[in-house]
């Protein structure tokens, strides 16, 4: 076989090719910067996770910071980022460790007045307000600290590089330029993004493809209760999820959330139950309120809070149809307490028995918890993670959990204090709490209607 020179070889374009010419492209590369190496020659202790002193943060991180790695915290305005990041910087530097602290959005006074307020003084956190990019990398070699934080990589501005501070080429090299700086330096670098009001990273998509990590953060304004989710992690899972609360005094990690979602009364109503959904890989107990009032009015008010509109809808019309409970000349309204958003399908069973509830006025046996997802031949489907949900009730002090009977190996499924109850369909549910009894007193010619 004729052997190519690496020097050149002749290649035919598409343009060339038509007038019969052919152009030289050279072979031979550039001298490597480092040689390529076995993957089983290099020590994986250079991807190691360092704590940062913050659980919660640490737990979405997979383990702690990496080195040499570029995270993208994003979030809306006034959620708390550059106070969650104050305080990372704070545990950072109380570990006997330096961090530059690099602000181009407020003064190194406003700062200042911020870290004493939420206690985070420390000799080792080094301060610099700075809107140019080159800069800015020049207090980083100044410094030479051993973690960067950037609020944020759409206030600082690369000298060179067309369009304003925050624009799409701007956005992109900044990114691209402290990314590589923290390959290079293997310096950790944490970024402060800003959203769109869609919630998306704000910039060019790119972003969020050139940093390691991207984290979101979020709550809600009228609540002090704060969530850290992983869209991205090139060092771990994406499925875990930090909880945190904005307090006066700055913001405080929250790592057993569970209590904050349930209510806490003397006497039990009528119309609630509660569930336990999985938030990633952590499941977290939730109470779901609801009311109904019979009305006059032709289209019945729905109101529904923390829980997905669509889904109460659906629910109704089975209760209707499935078990002879309906609501439909009743107002109807459903909330989740403490702010809880409920989006996945496994608290359809707690909603439906809470609603039954509330239209017979009778109270859900104390200490009980529902899991399961209904179908719309009223049938009650299995729902993942079911040991660690039912765990998670049985830590908190629930006794009796009524679950899906179709989940595999449902019968062996123990957990030590707590009665677990197997339902195939709503109507075995409604039968094991008294409901259905109510429902075929009160609907007897409706259920009659049915069976002809």
């Amino acid at each position: 076989m004729e052997e190519l020179s690496p020097a050149a070889v002749a290649v035919t374009s598409g343009a060339s090719g038509r007038s019969g010419k052919s152009s030289a492209v050279s072979l031979s590369g550039l001298t490597p910067t480092s040689p390529a190496r076995k993957v089983t020659d290099i020590d994986p202790s250079g991807a190691v996770h360092r704590p940062s002193g913050i659980g919660e943060l640490d737990r979405v991180l997979g383990g702690g910071v990496v080195p040499g790695s570029a995270v993208l915290l994003a979030g809306e305005p006034g959620v708390g980022k550059s106070t969650l990041l104050l305080e990372v910087a704070n545990r950072w530097a109380r570990q006997d460790r330096s961090v530059l602290y690099i602000t181009a959005e407020e003064s190194v006074g406003q700062v200042r007045q911020r870290a004493g307020r939420t206690d985070a003084l420390s000799a080792n956190l080094w301060l610099a307000a700075e809107h140019d990019l080159e800069t800015a990398l020049g207090q980083i070699e100044v410094t030479r600290p051993e973690l960067v934080i950037v609020d944020s990589l759409q206030t600082l501005h690369a000298t060179g590089v067309e369009g304003v501070a925050g624009g799409v080429a701007q956005t992109r090299a900044v990114a691209a330029t402290l990314t590589t700086f923290a390959k290079t330096t293997g310096i950790p670098v944490l970024l402060v993004g800003h959203v769109t009001k869609d919630g998306a990273v704000a910039g060019p998509r790119t972003v969020e493809h050139l940093v390691d990590v991207v984290l979101q953060f979020e709550g809600d304004r009228h609540s002090a209760l704060r969530f850290l989710r992983g869209q991205k992690n090139r060092f771990g899972a994406t499925d875990e999820v930090g909880c945190f609360e904005q307090t006066s005094d700055g913001i405080r990690e929250v790592p057993d959330p569970s209590g904050l979602f349930l209510n806490q009364r003397d006497e039990p109503v009528s119309g609630t139950a509660v569930t336990v959904i999985m938030d990633g890989r952590r499941a977290m107990p939730g109470e779901i309120q609801t009311l109904a009032m019979e009305t006059e009015m032709s289209n019945p008010r729905r109101v529904v809070t923390g829980i997905d509109t669509g889904r109460v809808a659906t629910i109704l019309a089975v209760l209707a149809r499935r078990a002879g409970i309906d609501l439909m000349g009743h107002e109807v309204y459903a909330a989740t307490v403490g702010g809880m958003k409920i989006s996945e399908p496994a608290a359809d069973l707690a909603t439906a028995l809470a609603l039954a509830s509330t239209r017979h006025d009778k109270v859900l046996p104390d200490g009980l918890v529902a899991v399961g997802e209904l179908g719309l031949g009223g049938e009650v489907r299995r729902v993942p993670d079911l040991r660690l949900r039912l765990s998670e009730a049985a830590r908190l002090g629930f006794t009796s959990a009524i679950v899906p009977a179709s989940t595999r190996d449902a019968d062996r499924v123990r957990v030590k204090g707590l009665r677990i109850i197997p339902v195939r369909t709503l109507g075995e549910a409604l039968d094991q709490l008294g409901l259905a009894k109510e429902a075929r007193r009160k609907y007897p010619e409706r259920r009659k209607k049915d069976r002809d």
